[in-house]
């Protein structure tokens, strides 16, 4: 089993009572990720990122945010 250092970074809850959580995960070899965990009730679904697909989907995310006008809950 490969040693992962995990950080906690951020944690926020989302519409129809989801929570995201976003973790830092350093392995042994050097490798970092962004960990995306997301509950929904009993179940979760997790994305380890690299950081070009984080940065990727980040930057589409705020595009969409502004385009829509959002300006949160």
């Amino acid at each position: 089993m490969t040693d992962e250092t995990v950080m906690p970074l951020e944690r926020f809850q989302a519409p129809y009572g989801r929570a995201v959580e976003l973790l830092e995960v350093r392995y042994e070899s050097g490798m970092c990720l962004l960990r995306v965990r997301i509950r929904e009730g009993s179940r979760f679904t997790i994305l380890d990122l690299d950081p070009s697909t984080a940065a990727h989907w980040g930057g589409a995310m705020s595009a969409w945010a502004e385009r829509t006008g959002s300006e949160g809950p």
